[in-house]
């Protein structure tokens, strides 16, 4: 059990840390094509305005960058040196996801300048960290680890996944709501049983598609969790993440003390960040069906993308993709899901010449 409360500053506020994603899970609203020149620019502006860590690449993390995932506009590896040039103090950091990141891909990463990695597993499978972790921490990284899909989990078995992680090394346990489907009392019930289970930091990501990210984030703060994620302009997949800036301000005025200054986060956000966007990051029905039928956020493009094909609506897709539970890594499961609302089987077309 930890002994460890939400830290005080001298001052007697309590303190949280920011961490931002707008240069890896902002990468899905921009379909991973930030160029090293954008990523410098944002990193300069989240490192001048205090942000201490800022995860980058592609946004299914380290890796990721194929077909199946889309292509970036850069390596990872390029991404990382891009923004370990621009920051003074900024501590930068990937996410890995067994299965689809390697320790050689890691390794370049840190070549490249990392300090920080982000361990990602679903939420029932904190084993499939352990080799990461420790490699990592043999390393000498910081490492953070994730627990996607944290709302399919009550708080108990949650926090049994936590310990885990605990166990392997790990600096921070994350509660993640990689679907947008938590409101703020399963955010505050979840962050409160990893408290009383691990001895590591707990941290808390928020997707927006019930449009409670930043309460959720809030929430989660008020029970424990010290590391709170968000990206600028709430740039992130699907409904998009709980947004910087608002997070810094939100938390400001609620009486905590950040450490980061506000308007460079602003000026960001609006001057570096919003010019890049091809759409804005928006609430809409796809993304608030996802977070009600609690199906993973990248899960948006390619169900969009099987409704149109199929003639149905989106809205029926994600809905039976919930019922069957389905979760990241099982994005094959839409177009069968499509086809068989559709009543008809999907097939390849016809190769030329057979």
């Amino acid at each position: 059990m930890s002994t460890t409360d939400t830290t005080h500053t001298a001052g007697g506020r309590r303190k949280v840390t920011l961490v931002d994603t707008t240069l890896r899970d902002g990468m899905s609203s921009v379909s991973h094509q930030f160029t090293p020149g954008n990523v410098a620019d944002i990193a300069r502006g989240l490192d001048r305005a205090g942000i201490p860590t800022i995860e980058v690449a592609h946004g299914i993390g380290l890796g990721a960058s194929s077909i199946q995932y889309g292509f970036a506009a850069a390596t990872d590896p390029e991404y990382v040196r891009a923004a370990v040039d621009a920051v003074d103090n900024a501590d930068i950091a990937v996410l890995y996801v067994p299965g689809i990141a390697t320790l050689a891909e890691l390794q370049g990463a840190i070549d490249a300048g990392i300090t920080t990695v982000r361990v990602a597993v679903h939420c029932t499978e904190a084993d499939c960290a352990q080799q990461p972790v420790e490699w990592a921490k043999d390393k000498g990284l910081n490492v953070m680890t994730f627990l996607m899909m944290s709302h399919k989990l009550e708080p108990a078995p949650l926090a049994e996944q936590a310990a885990k992680l605990d166990s392997y090394g790990a600096d921070v346990v994350y509660v993640v709501d990689s679907a947008g489907a938590m409101v703020p009392r399963h955010a505050g019930e979840r962050v409160a049983a990893l408290r009383q289970a691990v001895s590591a930091d707990i941290g808390f990501h928020a997707h927006n598609n019930l449009g409670v990210g930043i309460a959720n984030a809030l929430t989660a703060a008020e029970n424990g969790a010290t590391f709170i994620d968000g990206s600028l302009r709430g740039l992130g997949a699907s409904a998009g993440n709980a947004q910087t800036e608002v997070l810094a301000a939100a938390f400001e005025r609620a009486g905590w003390d950040t450490g980061v200054d506000l308007f460079p986060l602003v000026d960001t956000a609006e001057h570096v960040v919003a010019p890049l966007m091809t759409e804005p990051q928006i609430v809409d029905e796809t993304a608030l069906i996802l977070g009600y039928a609690g199906v993973y956020s990248t899960f948006f493009h390619p169900t969009k993308r099987a409704a149109k094909k199929f003639g149905i609506s989106t809205r029926e897709i994600l809905l039976e993709l919930g019922r069957r539970g389905v979760i990241g890594g099982q994005e094959d499961m839409i177009v069968d899901v499509a086809s068989e609302l559709a009543g008809r089987t999907y097939e390849l077309p016809a190769r030329a010449g057979v």
